[in-house]
């Protein structure tokens, strides 16, 4: 009988050492059991790491290098980089039972036993010796690391109760009370932000990943334990708050860096994925690529902004958070208006500002302005680059000799017409302050043809948005949406005696 081959349900039966013998059963270190997984999923073309994307050519390569290596490995990178869910998704590449002795804490094998406790149970009982199985998902343990983390919280501590209750003098080795890391023998024990452990703490571990034994104050305890360790942490120079000491860099094998997606596809791949999206909200309301699109390019744009700390990152989570938020703002617009179906509107993703606040760090330029300013900015360059996709350059018809696609729109805003467009306007009302524009619907028929209904309504708006950010027209913020006029008379409107300046901010 082949011990690999037994199926899960004929192991669980198995319940001594000697019926385990039997099996043909060997140990092997996690190291080797990820390696040989591993090299099974890649030999079947099986997915190592499904939802992970834009990976597929850096980081995933990466790390199934370091795992057939039988690395220790450290994912650095800014946030919202997927590193922690690589190290959770490794749990998928252990067997799916191990066998332990039953009752151990230390997850002893059978055949290799660490623990007083196992190697007593097996000299009393041998091959009647009770064996239980553990399941791959209890062998990931993780850890954050935090300034009040201690050795013993990490590797263990003599424990005054257990020596009192056992009445055992604290020589001996049963009175030690073991920390997280023993407890992850035969298993992946994970470490995020790495460098915010202290760096007495850092030193603790480097026995345990050299020589793979443990020392507990003045116990005499050589413990060979069998972890796959896994860090993630940010780049060192992000903050003052800390660093890997160098001797512990040193002995993780190694160091993947990861990245934001490189393009906008992976990023909506992401979010997609990400977001929770009720589905009350999928009924209600309806969206388009573009939509999409633009709430991306906010993240882009951000990590490119001079306003932005680039040493802090865009984490994806602004993506996710504002798509979630872009999808209540229709919510709630449809539920005002009584409304059984509504339509994304440009205005609902001007209204996600309260996602990207809180997800930039600025630099001082950046705190100057304000962060709900620096919201504005990012979202209207994000409309600006997807408006180029869509519509002619309005920069490139003005140098060019043929007419202007775009003059009977500027000419009725330049004989002193506006139009507003509330946020929570019902659809009767948003139709018809768009389909006042002359000009307006002649332009999307003439560049989006495939545009129909509610989605030509879209490009419309999209459309002033877009001239708006090119400085074809004014776009100023009212108390419940936007108003939109021609550029020269925003640029004079000063606001009326009594009203407060920020009611008719530029942006």
């Amino acid at each position: 009988m082949n011990y690999k081959d037994i199926p899960a349900e004929n192991l669980l039966k198995i319940k001594t050492l000697g019926q385990l013998k039997a099996t043909g059963y060997e140990p092997q270190s996690v190291k080797q059991e990820l390696r040989q997984n591993l090299i099974k999923k890649l030999q079947n073309k099986e997915e190592v790491f499904p939802g992970i994307w834009g990976y597929e050519e850096t980081v995933i390569p990466d790390m199934q290098r370091a795992i057939l290596s039988m690395h220790h490995i450290n994912l650095l990178g800014l946030r919202g980089q997927a590193k922690t869910r690589i190290a959770r998704q490794m749990v998928d590449l252990l067997d799916e039972y191990i066998p332990v002795v039953q009752g151990s804490e230390l997850n002893d094998d059978p055949l290799q036993p660490l623990s007083r406790h196992a190697k007593d149970l097996i000299h009393e009982h041998g091959d009647d010796t009770p064996v239980s199985w553990l399941h791959r998902d209890e062998r990931y343990t993780e850890k954050l690391a935090t300034p009040d983390v201690s050795v013993a919280d990490l590797i263990g501590d003599a424990d005054p109760i257990k020596a009192a209750t056992l009445k055992l003098p604290y020589s001996d080795e049963r009175v030690i009370h073991f920390g997280l890391i023993p407890r992850s023998h035969r298993g992946i024990f994970v470490i995020n932000e790495l460098p915010d452990l202290q760096a007495r703490i850092q030193v603790a571990l480097f026995n345990i990943l050299q020589e793979g034994d443990i020392q507990i104050r003045g116990f005499k305890v050589r413990m060979p334990l069998d972890i796959q360790f896994v860090f993630t942490a940010n780049p060192e120079d992000y903050t003052n708050r800390g660093s890997i000491v160098t001797p512990l860099k040193d002995r993780i094998d190694s160091q993947i860096i990861t990245h934001y997606p490189k393009t906008i596809e992976v990023g909506k791949k992401i979010t997609q994925q990400e977001a929770h999206v009720k589905a009350e909200q999928n009924q209600l309301v309806q969206t388009n690529d573009i939509i999409g699109d633009l709430i991306e390019q906010v993240a882009f744009e951000a990590r490119e902004s001079e306003y932005v700390d680039p040493k802090s990152g865009v984490s994806a989570r602004l993506t996710i958070s504002a798509y979630e938020n872009l999808l209540s703002a229709a919510e709630r617009r449809a539920l005002l208006n009584g409304e059984n179906k509504t339509y994304v509107r440009v205005a609902d993703f001007l209204n996600t500002i309260p996602s990207v606040t809180g997800k930039v760090e600025l630099v001082y330029e950046g705190e100057q302005e304000g962060a709900g300013h620096v919201a504005q900015v990012l979202m209207g360059k994000a409309i600006r680059t997807q408006f180029l996709k869509y519509f002619p350059d309005p920069d490139k018809v003005k140098k060019s000799k043929q007419p202007s696609p775009y003059k009977k729109i500027t000419d009725w805003f330049g004989d002193g017409n506006t139009v507003d467009i509330l946020n929570d306007a019902k659809a009767a009302d948003y139709k018809k302050a768009l389909k006042q524009v002359p000009g307006l619907e002649e332009l999307v028929e003439a560049h989006q043809k495939e545009s129909k209904g509610d989605e030509k309504l879209f490009m419309m708006e999209f459309a002033l948005h877009g001239l708006a950010e090119h400085s074809q027209l004014s776009k100023s913020r009212l108390s419940t949406g936007l108003q939109f006029k021609d550029l020269l008379s925003g640029m004079f409107t000063m606001p009326k005696f009594g009203e407060e300046e920020e009611d008719d901010d530029q942006f």
